[in-house]
């Protein structure tokens, strides 16, 4: 915040707090070839102290999704979670340390500076014989990165979000993203108060049942067990699917047969499907090859399709013969994997791609600047979840429903993980138990990051959170 002097005023923060919990998943999610069963989640409670003292209390957390972060050929899944829960603590040991200066994204760019220094150190430090990937250390910044942007809000008792004018925030982007965008202010792309409602987008998953048909032994846990009973109870419109990437006949048969489900569930509904290959595919040609296919099979599930994300290998630096270009000409084409900073950014524009995936789990702080900057050069944008549950996915949905032209939001928690959400259902049961297709993002305008905890989850302290 700026006064009337002109002097920004300085915040530190005086208390931290940083701990783990897990949860099974009801059911196992495929994606990329890796089957995942659970999940831990990382917490952290900050206490923020500004000027004249003031003193406010702030929480993130972020499910720790290390299979979509570090996907590693050497290691196994438990030591990738190790790995990273150790570098979560040591960004968490740094954070207090560090100078908070004016704003949280100030703030949030410098931690993730100083967690690749760690994350190098530390990798050093083990003998891994291969780097922590930044993918994995912006996710071991995001809990931090969530818990100052909701003590930040709270200080100054209004949404965090409403905290991005040059009140609070006096640089322009250009401190961040370059002379490009001189003049301009994050406030020109972020919301301060959050749309009423945004569709949800649906998982598919490879091992999911679409109809009774297909289903093994039931869960029995009184949720919907197949795709079709998912759309019956939520009366769902929007659908994601996890197809292969390596099998164009299944990914073909896939699609349409969803296609199918979808129709006979209700023909006039405002169908849109997204597509995630999870960087399988080989190439451009895949892609293309798939889309003809759609088209020639069903023209209806050709003009559902909404976007296609990540369908080639993350890594686009040494692969920039893989280009998306024709791709991009037929339907938005998004980076997920890829984005991880502006350079990244850059390079997908160059590559062909037309779109970016934001997500709570690579920073509220790093996903504002990225969403800014997409905005600008008139890129497709949308919001996707880590299989979020609790305040993780409250966290992705607000930030979802601050940022004008995203049109959907995911929630997977509910599916897969939904004894992570038991506990919210008394103060925010809407959010986890859908009605009519939609998130109701208008229950999000609490002061902080739009909602209250409950209080069996709050550390001693931090009761001033609780939701009454």
């Amino acid at each position: 915040m700026v006064t009337a002097s002109n002097k920004p005023m300085s915040y530190r923060i005086v208390d931290l707090r940083n701990n783990r919990h897990s949860f099974d998943y009801r059911s196992p999610i495929k994606f990329g070839g890796r089957v995942v069963k659970d999940v831990v989640v990382q917490q952290i409670c900050v206490t923020l102290e500004g000027p004249g003292k003031k003193k406010a209390c702030g929480i993130g957390e972020m499910t720790l999704g290390t299979a979509w972060a570090w996907p590693s050929k050497t290691l196994s899944a438990e030591q990738v979670t190790r790995i990273v829960s150790a570098l979560c603590d040591r960004v968490a040991d740094i954070a207090i340390q560090m100078d908070f200066g004016t704003h949280p994204i100030d703030f949030g760019m410098r931690l993730k500076v100083e967690a690749k220094r760690l994350a190098k150190e530390l990798a050093e430090q083990m003998k891994l014989g291969e780097p922590i990937p930044d993918l994995a250390v912006m996710l071991a910044c995001s809990s931090i990165d969530a818990a100052i942007h909701d003590a930040f809000g709270r200080i100054h008792q209004c949404s965090s979000f409403a905290c991005m004018t040059r009140e609070f925030l006096p640089e322009n982007l250009d401190h961040w993203l370059g002379l490009e965008f001189a003049g301009k202010h994050l406030s020109d792309y972020v919301s301060s108060t959050p749309v009423n409602t945004l569709p949800l987008y649906h998982l598919v998953g490879g091992l999911d049942p679409l109809s009774t048909a297909d289903l093994g032994q039931k869960i029995n846990d009184g949720l919907p067990e197949t795709l079709e009973e998912w759309i019956e109870a939520e009366q769902l419109t929007h659908l994601k699917l996890k197809l292969s990437g390596t099998d164009l006949d299944w990914d073909v048969g896939r699609t349409i047969e969803v296609d199918r489900i979808a129709t006979a569930s209700g023909q006039t509904r405002p169908w849109a499907f997204s597509l995630d290959f999870n960087e399988s595919c080989p190439n451009e040609d895949y892609v293309i090859d798939f889309i003809e296919r759609i088209d020639r099979l069903s023209r209806t599930a050709f003009e559902r399709l909404q976007y296609i994300e990540q369908p080639t290998a993350r890594d686009l630096k040494t692969r920039k013969d893989v280009t998306m270009h024709r791709v991009g000409r037929l339907k938005p084409v998004v980076i997920d994997e890829s984005l991880t900073d502006q350079e990244t950014l850059l390079i997908a524009r160059q590559l062909g791609y037309t779109g970016i995936a934001l997500k709570a789990c690579k920073g509220i702080s790093e996903s504002l600047l990225m969403a800014a900057a997409a905005r600008h050069y008139g890129m497709f944008l949308c919001v996707q979840d880590l299989t979020c549950i609790g305040a993780s996915f409250l966290q992705s949905a607000s930030l979802a429903a601050h940022i004008p032209t995203i049109t959907a939001v995911e929630s997977n928690g509910r599916q897969y993980c939904p004894v992570g959400n038991k506990i919210w259902d008394d103060a925010y049961r809407p959010m986890f138990r859908i009605l009519g297709g939609v998130v109701p993002t208008e229950l999000l305008t609490e002061i902080g990051l739009g909602f209250r905890w409950p209080k069996k989850l709050l550390p001693k302290g931090y009761e001033s959170l609780a939701a009454g």
